[in-house]
């Protein structure tokens, strides 16, 4: 059998931890942030952990992760 490639545009995005799960980093925090409070911005900083059907999507395109 061939290796299967990892997608690389997963790879730059994801990463698995040693449990398993898929963290990643939040998304709407690039731009636009004048018209979102403050609360908003503070929960989004750093990496959330996927939900599970997220998350066995993005394992199926990391197969050596």
């Amino acid at each position: 059998m061939p290796k299967l490639k990892t997608k690389s545009g997963a790879k730059k995005r994801f990463k698995i931890t040693a449990t398993g799960l898929v963290k990643a980093g939040v998304a709407g925090k690039r731009h636009r942030l004048i018209s979102h409070n403050g609360k908003y911005i503070r929960q989004n900083r750093g990496t959330k952990t996927m939900s599970g059907p997220d998350a066995t999507k993005i394992k199926t395109y990391m197969p050596y992760a």
